[in-house]
């Protein structure tokens, strides 16, 4: 009588399925619904008293104060639509949906349609050339050859110069999220009935919240105001996400990791304990993330100590780092690409796990 066929999985396929056990058997999965009333409750309280304190203050150099303050609490709001875009609030994909939109277009003032075609596949393959949207280059030249040669002079000398010129670039990050959402928008990138959502959204935030600076304030105060206020929550939104891939290996078109692997390889961690949590809305812990993407921000810092763990015992390199330790990374990295036109670090390990 034959013997059946058998087949052996490569012991590091098997590897995340294990991890996942552990993790779901410590209940990091479930949903802290509690936390994230509380934070959504707390923004709401600091957007009302800003805007109010805005209303009543007039004609006064201390708003510059607080279109600063608004710019946080802007980022931090972000955070809250990143989390519920991931369903780490709701089971339910249409409230996620729903609320993410809220959140998002209505007081972040981008676009969560857009945001989502191209944040889904860079979860899929992050740092991965010509699949990942968030490694093409752009203003900063992440990926070597391609948009790396400029048609001007000033624009090769910015990216020979990108790096030292990073922490200048930052405060765009939020202008920009709000012209690629009013693009995505007109080019009707979204469905519909997803459009007919996004854009009163979009306009109530974008248009309504600019008609109320220019009511308040004379115009030279007003364009400032908007100024001081696009600038902190662009460098503070772009300052939490550069250090989570930039620098880290970026896998060749035809690489092939398993899951495991080709989200811890190319993530990195920042140090900090509970303030950086907060500070970064949980982005610090990217591996994590990255792993368990549903899984509540609140639990991240409870998976990270299993996460190490695990990686340790079984040769996975786990990056982690502190925040300036990070930055001078991301400046190393942006800097030798714009000189060199090739990224600073190759993964090597996708072609020893490759199968074969």
């Amino acid at each position: 009588m034959d013997q059946p066929h058998s087949t052996s999985i490569p012991r590091h396929q098997t590897l995340y399925a294990e991890l996942l056990r552990d993790i779901q058997r410590r209940g990091l999965h479930r949903r802290r619904h509690g936390a994230y009333i509380v934070r959504a409750a707390i923004l709401l309280g600091f957007l009302g008293l800003l805007l109010t304190a805005h209303i009543r203050l007039g004609d006064s150099w201390w708003q510059l104060g607080l279109a600063a303050a608004l710019g946080i609490v802007f980022t931090q709001c972000a955070f809250l639509g990143h989390d519920v875009a991931h369903r780490q609030v709701f089971a339910s994909t249409a409230w996620s949906e729903r609320v993410g939109r809220l959140v998002i277009n209505g007081l972040v003032g981008a676009s969560y349609g857009w945001w989502q075609s191209r944040h889904r596949p860079h979860h899929v393959n992050p740092n991965k050339v010509g699949t990942d949207p968030d490694v093409r280059d752009g203003i900063l030249v992440n990926t070597g050859p391609g948009e790396r040669v400029r048609r001007t002079a000033l624009g090769r000398r910015t990216t020979r110069h990108q790096g030292s010129l990073f922490f200048a670039l930052l405060p765009l990050t939020m202008l920009k999220l709000h012209v690629d959402a009013v693009a995505a928008t007109a080019r009707r990138a979204s469905p519909p009935s997803h459009r007919s959502i996004e854009a009163p959204l979009l306009a109530l935030r974008l248009a309504g919240f600019g008609i109320l600076v220019f009511t308040m304030l004379p115009p030279l105060k007003a364009l400032l105001f908007l100024a001081v206020e696009l600038a902190v929550s662009g460098f503070y939104l772009g300052a939490c996400f550069a250090p989570n891939h930039i620098g880290m290996p970026m896998p060749a078109v035809n690489a092939s990791l398993d899951f495991l692997h080709r989200q811890v390889l190319m993530s990195r961690n920042v140090r900090g304990g509970r303030f950086m949590d907060l500070a970064m809305g949980g982005l610090n812990r990217q591996i994590e993330h990255h792993l368990f993407p549903a899984m509540p921000g609140p639990h991240l810092r409870l998976a990270a100590p299993v996460v190490r763990a695990f990686c340790e015992r079984h040769a996975v390199p786990y990056a982690e780092t502190g925040l300036f330790m990070a930055y001078g990374s991301v400046v190393r990295h942006l800097n030798h690409v714009g000189f060199r036109g090739t990224p600073r670090y190759v993964c090597h390990a996708a072609a020893t796990l490759r199968p074969t």
